[in-house]
C-alpha cells in the first residue's frame, strides 16, 4: 500500500505499532519524529524507516499522522501542527490527511477543537503485541471518514494484528482492558512461573511453560468458540489438581483483583478527559 505514515513520538507503543504496520505499507513509507531526536533515529534505524526534522514536516509529508505521545502533552503537539494541518486541508484536497491518535482519554471532538478544524481523526487503542503483529487495535473514526477511508484504515491497522471498529463511547473501557492488559498478563505469566519454580522446576523451563500455557489457552478459546466455563471444566476433574489450584485462586481474590485492575486502568484513562477539558 503506497501510503505515508508519520509517527510523532517513538516510545514503546509508537514503535510497536509502526513495526506491525510496516508489514502492510513497508518500512520505507514510515517516518518518525521525536523531541528526543536520537530516540527517533534509533527507532527508524531498527526498521529502515525515515526520520523527520520536525512535527510540522511529518504533517506536510504524511497521509496518516500517528500521534504517539502522552496524553499530557498532546495539546501542545496539536497546537504546534494546527497551522500545517489547516494548510494541508485547504491546499491539497486530493491528498487526504488523517490524524490517528492513541492518547488515552482524548476524544475525537477534543482533538479537532485543539486543531481548530474538523480534520479527519481516527482514535485508536493498540497494545504492545502489535510489535509482532499479534496485537489488538480498536478504533473509532470521525464522521469525516467515509466507508472507503475506514476500509483503508482497517487495512493499514491490520498489520498490527486483530482490528475492530467500535463506537468511541467504549474507548476508555478498551484502554483498561486490552490497552493495559498485556502488563497484567505478563505479571500473571511471571507468577505462574514462580509457582513452577516453587514446585521444583528450573526458572528457564518454568517461564517457557507458563508463557506457552497462556498463549495456547487463549488460542483454544478464540479458535474453538467454546464457553470459558466449558474449557475450564475440560481441565477440572473432580477432586483433582486443577480444582485445588482454582480454590486457591478464589481464596486469594484472583477474579476480584483482575476486575479491579481493569477498572483502575479504565478510570485512569477517563481522568485524562477531565484533566484536558
Amino acid at each position: 500500500m503506497n501510503k505515508m505514515l508519520g509517527c510523532i513520538g517513538s516510545g514503546n507503543m509508537g514503535f510497536a505499532l509502526m513495526k506491525g504496520l510496516s508489514t502492510v505499507v513497508g518500512s520505507g513509507n514510515i517516518g518518525y519524529c521525536d523531541l528526543d531526536a536520537k530516540k527517533a533515529e534509533a527507532a527508524a534505524a531498527l526498521m529502515g524507516a525515515k526520520v523527520y526534522a520536525s512535527n510540522t514536516q511529518v504533517v506536510e509529508q504524511s497521509d496518516y499522522v500517528f500521534l504517539a505521545v502522552k496524553p499530557q502533552i498532546l495539546k501542545g503537539v496539536l497546537e504546534e501542527i494546527a497551522p500545517v494541518v489547516k494548510e494541508r486541508l485547504s491546499s491539497s484536497p486530493s491528498r487526504p490527511l488523517t490524524l490517528v491518535s492513541m492518547a488515552a482519554g482524548w476524544r475525537i471532538t477534543k482533538i479537532q477543537s485543539c486543531v481548530g478544524v474538523n480534520v479527519p481523526v481516527v482514535r485508536i487503542m493498540p497494545n504492545t503485541p502489535s510489535l509482532i503483529s499479534r496485537g489488538l487495535v480498536v478504533f473509532s473514526a470521525s464522521k469525516e471518514l467515509d466507508a472507503e477511508r475506514i476500509g483503508e484504515v482497517e487495512k493499514i491497522l491490520s498489520g498490527a494484528g486483530l482490528v475492530d471498529h467500535l463506537d468511541e463511547q467504549y474507548m476508555d473501557s478498551v484502554t483498561g482492558l486490552s490497552g493495559s492488559g498485556p502488563a497484567f498478563i505478563y505479571i500473571f505469566i511471571d507468577a505462574l512461573a514462580d509457582g513452577g519454580v516453587r514446585a521444583g522446576l528450573p526458572r528457564n523451563k518454568a517461564l517457557i511453560y507458563a508463557a506457552q500455557t497462556v498463549m495456547g489457552s487463549a488460542a483454544m478459546f478464540l479458535e474453538t468458540g467454546k464457553h470459558l466455563g466449558e474449557l475450564k471444566d475440560m481441565v477440572t476433574s473432580p477432586g483433582g489438581t486443577a480444582i485445588a489450584g482454582i480454590t486457591a485462586l478464589e481464596n486469594g481474590g484472583f477474579r476480584a483483583a483482575v476486575i479491579n485492575a481493569v477498572e483502575a486502568a479504565w478510570r485512569r484513562s477517563a481522568e485524562f478527559i477531565t484533566a484536558e477539558s
